[in-house]
């Protein structure tokens, strides 16, 4: 009795890896992209264990919080990052901060990554008069200074948690507009595309069918790389006073707060700037990870 024939396999004896699995096992063996999920892995963990991890309220003003001239205290056994300007435990604070930097980071970065990618997808698929109205109007966006786009924006509409999210949306789609542009356009000259044109495909089955399969490879390094852009602006504008408000902990508003005490009590401004700076370079390192893998004919920044 014959044996049943067993798969073909590759010379090394192994099955081959899924295309995802092997996008991970590729990423964890790159030293800085592994660096950058640690960090990501850790402020996400404090994010959503802020409130059993250090038994503080963020916005709770502890009577032996502040030293007997009404300072701020320095790190100490009760409080690990030391006391803010009015007696609040400065960790808890960084990590309820945590939670608004990462809802903003991943609403306001995913609301940009949707807009950015139906213009253009629309823009580079049907071209013509569409087309140049599109990347007409994206190229007066980008003519903007994000920074004070997003400033009179905010300005304008009423400071909150979500606002600042759509906000900060709003000037970022720009860029991934352009790049998803450009190459679903030249997608949309490929022989496959003409030949599903030939036999009478819709649009939209070529668009959902073909074209986004290929882009999703861009739009998942863009998607990375992007929040850490947004964290930085959202940081910036609520170091302004035009983000997220207090008593709501946000990164930002934490070093607007204390900066008045900087030479006295520098940690008030330097905990949170170390988190913004480091979140933000654990997905640049993420996302450079991804775009070697993905796309290899790239080369990483770092």
């Amino acid at each position: 009795m014959t044996s049943p024939i067993a798969p073909d396999l590759p010379a090394t004896g192994r099955m081959p890896v899924k295309p995802r699995a092997g996008v991970w096992r590729r990423l964890v063996k790159r030293p800085l992209a592994l660096i950058g999920l640690v960090i990501v892995a850790v402020v996400v963990a404090g994010a959503i264990l802020a409130p059993w991890l250090t038994g503080y309220d963020p916005n709770e003003q502890m009577f032996d919080g502040l030293t007997l001239e009404g300072a701020p205290l320095p790190p100490n056994a009760s409080f690990w990052l030391g006391t803010d300007l009015l007696g609040r435990d400065l960790l808890t604070r960084i990590l309820f901060g945590a939670r608004t930097s990462l809802v903003i980071g991943i609403v306001a970065n995913g609301v940009a990554l949707l807009i950015g990618t139906l213009v253009g997808v629309t823009a580079g698929y049907f071209r013509g008069w569409i087309g140049s109205a599109l990347m007409r109007f994206t190229d007066l966006m980008m003519a903007f200074p994000a920074l004070l786009l997003a400033i009179c924006l905010a300005a304008v509409l009423q400071p909150s948690l979500w606002i600042v999210a759509m906000v900060i949306a709003l000037v970022n789609w720009v860029q991934t507009a352009r790049v998803i542009y450009t190459e679903t356009s030249s997608l949309a000259e490929r022989e496959f595309i003409d030949a599903e044109r030939t036999i009478g495909a819709s649009a939209p089955r070529i668009l959902f069918r073909h074209i986004l399969p290929h882009l999703l490879p861009t739009i998942i390094v863009w998607g990375t790389l992007g929040i850490s852009t947004t964290v930085l602006l959202e940081a910036t504008l609520s170091y302004l006073g035009i983000g997220v408000q207090p008593p709501t902990a946000s990164w930002g508003n934490i070093i607007f707060e204390n900066q008045t005490y900087f030479q006295a009590a520098p940690w008030l401004v330097f905990f949170p700037g170390a988190a913004i700076l480091a979140l933000a370079l654990a997905f640049n390192l993420i996302g450079d990870a991804l775009r070697d893998i993905l796309d290899p004919t790239q080369r990483g920044r770092a």
